[in-house]
C-alpha cells in the first residue's frame, strides 16, 4: 500500500443540511498555503444535527458530488454532498425520522449501525431497497433504555455497501449521556480510506481485492489527510473514533499523551480503562478520553496482520500509517471533573441460556454466482456453507431468548462478525475467557479459530443480517438472516 503522501491530501468540501444546529465546517482545506509552506489543515468535523423535544428531523441526500481532493476532482458519494455526512446527536427515547433521497445511479438504503432498535418495517430494516429517483422515510425509534455510545449510519444494499462505504457514504450517530462527562471539548474522529485514479474517479476494486478486501492508500480523518489538532496542557477530550474502513483494521496510538477508553461499541464500562492502544476492527467504534500533556503526539494506526486470502496473495496486512497531529501547548488547564460511575454492564455469564448454536465462517463454498465459486470464478465467502439469499431464514430465535453463539472461523482470514439490533456480549476468545462483561455489536474472529458470545434478544422481532463487516466479502455472500419470532 502506498504511504500517505501530501500529493494525496484531501480538501472535501462539506455542504451540510438546512437544518444545522451547530457543527463543524465542512470538509477541508489541504497542505498548502498561498506562500507554497506546507501545513496541516485543522480537524474539520462533519456538522452537527442535534434533537430537540425527543425527536430530530433529517433529510439525507445521497449522490455523486464531485469534490477537491489534492488538486483533483473526484467523483465522491456524498450525504448532502459532504464526506462524512451530518452528524446525528440524540437521546434514549428519541425518535428519529430520515427522509432518504437517492440520487445515486444503484440502489441504496441506510443501516443505523449498532443501534438498539426495530428492524422492521421503516426502522433499521436492510432489506428496504431504495431504487434511484426515490425517496423512502425512515422511522427510527431509540428505547428510553438505550445505552449511550458512539454508532454511526452508512449504505446495507447488498452487493453494494463496499463500494457504497468505500466511496464516502458514512456518517457519526451519537447518543449522548444522560450524566454528562465533564470535557474541555468532544471530537468526531470517523477514520476512513480511499482510492482514486488522476481523472477523479474511485478506483473500482479488482476480484483480488473483493477477496483480500479492498484497503485504499489513502488515509482520512473526516475527509482530511493528517489534520491538526491543537489542546493546552491538562484539558481533557473526549475522541469518538469509528473505524468507517470497508476491510482496515485499525491499531491506534497516541503516544505522550493519557488515554482511558470509557467502552467499545455500545459497551461501556463502569469506570475508564487506561490504554496505550486500542484495535479497531471494521465497524468498530472506540469512546475515548485524551488528557493532554505537553509537546507534540502523532496519532497513529500500526499494522495489523489480519490474515491471507490464499498462498498467492500473501499476507493482508496493512503499513502503518500517521493519522493526525496532536500539539499541545500553553497555560495549563485545571484537572475535569471525576467521571461519573457508569452503571455495571449487563452480565450473561450465569443467565439460563435457551439455546447454543455454532455458525462457522469459511471461504470457499457458495459465491454470489452459485455453489462452489463466487462471480467471476473467484472463491465465495460462506455462514454455514451458504451465500446469502435474502427468501431464505437462517437462523430463528425466540423472542428474549439469551443464546449463546460459538463463532467458528475456518478460514485463514480475520472475520469481524456484525450482529445487527441486538448486541453481543464476549464469553472466550481463541480458548481465554474474559474477565469482565464486554460488550460490542462487531467482533472479530481471528482465522483458524473461535468466539463465544451471548445474545440477549430482547425488546424486538422481525428479519435483519449478521454478516462479516468487511464489507467485500459481506457482498461476496457472508451474510445470513435471522428472525426473531
Amino acid at each position: 500500500m502506498e504511504p500517505i503522501t501530501r500529493r494525496n491530501a484531501l480538501m472535501l468540501g462539506g455542504v451540510g443540511a438546512a437544518a444545522i444546529i451547530a457543527g463543524g465546517t465542512g470538509l477541508a482545506w489541504g497542505w498548502t498555503s498561498g506562500g507554497g509552506r506546507a501545513q496541516r489543515p485543522t480537524l474539520a468535523e462533519p456538522d452537527v444535527l442535534r434533537s430537540a423535544n425527543g425527536k430530530l428531523t433529517v433529510r439525507l441526500t445521497t449522490a455523486e458530488a464531485r469534490v477537491p481532493i489534492s488538486g483533483t476532482q473526484v467523483a465522491a458519494s456524498t450525504y448532502n454532498g459532504s464526506v462524512p455526512g451530518p452528524t446525528l446527536m440524540v437521546r434514549a427515547g428519541d425518535r428519529i425520522a430520515v427522509s432518504l433521497e437517492n440520487r445515486l445511479s444503484s440502489p441504496t438504503n441506510l443501516h443505523t449501525h449498532g443501534l438498539h432498535v426495530s428492524p422492521q418495517g421503516n426502522s433499521d430494516n436492510p432489506l428496504v431497497m431504495i431504487r434511484p429517483g426515490e425517496t423512502f422515510d425512515y422511522e427510527i425509534r431509540l428505547p428510553e433504555s438505550h445505552p449511550p455510545g458512539v454508532y454511526w449510519y452508512h449504505p446495507h444494499h447488498h452487493g453494494l455497501t463496499a463500494n457504497q462505504v468505500f466511496g464516502g457514504l458514512y456518517g457519526a450517530i451519537i447518543v449522548e449521556d444522560p450524566d454528562p462527562i465533564a470535557t474541555t471539548r468532544e471530537r468526531v474522529l470517523i477514520i476512513s480510506d480511499v482510492s482514486f485514479d488522476p481523472s477523479g474517479q474511485i478506483i473500482r476494486a479488482t476480484q483480488m481485492d473483493r477477496m483480500a478486501g479492498r484497503e485504499g492508500n489513502t488515509v482520512l480523518v473526516n475527509g482530511q489527510v493528517h489534520p491538526g489538532l491543537a489542546a493546552k496542557p491538562g484539558e481533557r477530550e473526549r475522541w469518538r473514533v469509528i473505524n468507517a474502513c470497508t476491510s482496515r483494521y485499525l491499531k491506534l496510538r497516541l503516544d505522550g499523551q493519557k488515554l482511558q477508553l470509557l467502552g467499545k461499541d455500545s459497551g461501556r464500562f463502569g469506570i475508564p480503562e487506561p490504554v496505550d492502544e486500542v484495535l479497531l476492527s471494521p465497524g468498530n467504534r472506540a469512546d475515548l478520553l485524551v488528557t493532554a500533556s505537553a509537546g507534540t503526539s502523532i496519532l497513529r494506526t500500526l499494522s495489523v496482520d489480519r490474515g491471507s486470502a490464499g498462498a498467492m496473495m500473501g499476507s493482508n496486512s496493512s503499513s502503518d500509517e500517521d493519522l493526525a497531529t496532536l500539539t499541545v501547548a500553553g497555560a495549563s488547564a485545571p484537572a475535569a471533573a471525576a467521571v461519573p460511575r457508569q452503571p455495571a454492564p449487563r452480565d450473561l455469564r450465569a443467565a439460563s441460556l435457551s439455546g447454543r448454536r455454532t455458525l462457522t465462517l469459511a471461504m470457499g463454498g457458495a459465491g454470489m454466482g452459485g455453489a462452489g465459486m463466487g462471480g467471476g470464478g473467484m472463491m465465495g465467502f460462506t455462514i454455514d456453507g451458504k451465500s446469502f439469499d435474502p427468501a431464505r431464514v437462517d437462523t430463528a430465535v425466540a423472542a428474549g431468548a439469551i443464546e449463546e453463539w460459538t463463532l467458528r472461523n475456518t478460514s485463514p482470514m480475520d472475520h469481524p462478525f456484525h450482529l445487527h439490533v441486538w448486541p453481543m456480549q464476549i464469553i472466550e476468545q481463541s480458548g481465554q475467557k474474559t474477565a469482565a462483561p464486554r460488550w460490542q455489536d462487531v467482533v472479530n474472529v481471528p482465522a483458524r479459530s473461535s468466539v463465544r458470545v451471548r445474545i440477549a434478544f430482547d425488546d424486538f422481532t422481525g428479519k435483519t443480517v449478521y454478516h462479516c463487516h468487511i464489507l467485500d466479502h459481506e457482498d461476496r455472500g457472508m451474510m445470513g438472516l435471522i428472525e426473531v419470532r
